[in-house]
């Protein structure tokens, strides 16, 4: 018998390891591990474990009508494997790569047990087109710029063909087995009040991205994120749909993805330091009252306190809105972009280690492809530009005409003057 283990690719449509793994000449175990190490670090109601098992369910349903099932464990990975291979002939691990630091420490550990075995561990590529290395520079270095990187990855794309994987074809190969499918109490957790919303990959809003996506108050974004992190939707069929559409910038925003995985495969130390080294010399302000206004919302800033209160509310953020709050957080306040990137972190259902660290240090001028750290956002301009007429804002800060709404808490002017002093020192 085989093993397929689920990971970051929660479908029986088009998943590489399933297809391998169904392809191959003996029955199929389908598992998933809700890992205890990384489930003890969250709140009991936590969105996207939520969101996990919804999609677990649905497979389940689609095994069922085959009158197959899905094995789901609770537990460190290391140890579920070892019970089952006690109680079961294993011949082979198959499942998809995964590039985040803790999986490839994981893995590492995985292969070392699995070698004690005999067993194979067949990985395969399928939550992006291109990984690792695949797209570099022509010395062989990785690119740390997005443009350049996104013309080399477009060229690249033009050589292949993207392959459909058919894994959904072969169910029959699954094997039967007794193991149970736990629910969301087995493993401590209970349901939250934050449901991700469905995705929009339709005609409609692909043609109208461009125009649409930067603006808050209307539904211009795709809500893709979360369905692409957990692997609920194939990459590939994604892509096509982009090109499909002839939409270059619903398409680059696919490749900014793989640009930020690519960095933290690269980098994996920017998780916790600045990729420009010097930046970690900057002398953060650090106040914890601050930082307590701008979590919950009670900046006196209109946008930021909408964003902040968007993100506690529904575990989403628009993109736009990120980027403002993100900016406030390192410039206006001086706080650690480490502090807002852990906050992001544990609200954001979408949350993407690579593009969460990328997007943040982008923000903090510290990061491949920065932004220069003059480069401050005026958030009382971007009302301007991006929801002149008040809509997001009055959704989220009802209050924000009235008396009783927060007076900022810092001065745009002297707090600009201030950022570009303490940088300066820093960084020279």
């Amino acid at each position: 018998m085989n093993i397929f283990w689920f990971r970051r690719d929660l479908r029986l449509e088009d998943n590489v390891g399933l297809y391998h793994a169904l392809n191959s000449t003996e029955e199929v175990l389908p598992i998933f591990i809700f890992d205890e190490a990384i489930l003890s670090q969250l709140p009991k109601d936590d969105a996207r474990v939520t969101f996990i098992h919804e999609l677990l369910s649905t497979l389940q349903k689609q095994l069922n009508l085959q009158g197959k099932s899905l094995a789901v464990f609770h537990g460190n990975p290391l140890e579920v494997f070892k019970n089952i291979l006690a109680e079961n002939s294993i011949s082979a691990v198959y499942t998809n790569h995964d590039y985040e630091p803790y999986a490839r420490k994981r893995d590492k550990e995985l292969n070392q047990l699995f070698k004690e075995h005999s067993i194979e561990f067949k990985t395969s590529k399928d939550q992006v087109i291109f990984e690792k290395s695949e797209v570099v520079k022509d010395d062989g270095l990785p690119y740390v710029v997005y443009t350049p990187y996104s013309r080399k990855w477009k060229e690249k794309f033009k050589t292949i063909s993207l392959i459909d994987y058919p894994s959904e074809n072969k169910l029959d190969k699954i094997t039967n087995h007794s193991y149970p499918f736990l629910s969301l109490s087995d493993i401590g957790f209970e349901a939250s009040k934050i449901k991700v919303p469905p995705f929009d990959v339709s005609d409609h809003l692909i043609s109208n991205y461009e125009g649409t996506r930067n603006f808050p108050a209307v539904k211009g974004t795709s809500m893709l994120g979360a369905y692409l992190r957990f692997g609920a939707v194939s990459i590939r069929k994604m892509v096509a749909k982009a090109i499909e559409s002839k939409n270059e910038t619903f398409w680059n925003e696919l490749i900014w993805r793989e640009f930020f995985m690519q960095i933290l495969w690269h980098f994996p130390h920017t998780i916790q330091k600045s990729f420009k080294e010097k930046y970690d010399a900057i002398q953060w302000n650090n106040d914890e009252t601050d930082f307590k206004n701008w979590c919950e919302g009670k900046t006196g800033y209109p946008m930021v306190d909408a964003g902040m209160r968007e993100l506690n509310a529904t575990g989403h953020m628009h993109n736009r809105v990120r980027m403002v709050v993100a900016s406030f957080l390192c410039k206006h306040l001086l706080i650690d972009w480490r502090w807002g990137e852990t906050y992001f972190a544990q609200k954001l259902f979408d949350y993407e280690q690579a593009s969460n660290v990328g997007n943040w240090q982008w923000a903090a001028g510290s990061g491949v492809d920065a932004a220069p750290y003059f480069r401050i956002f005026n958030p009382t301009e971007q009302i301007k530009k991006f929801d002149k007429d008040w809509k997001y804002i009055k959704k989220w800060v009802p209050e924000v005409e009235t008396s009783t709404y927060t007076q900022p808490i810092v001065d745009h002017k002297e707090a600009r003057e201030r950022c570009l002093r303490i940088y300066k020192e820093a960084v020279g």
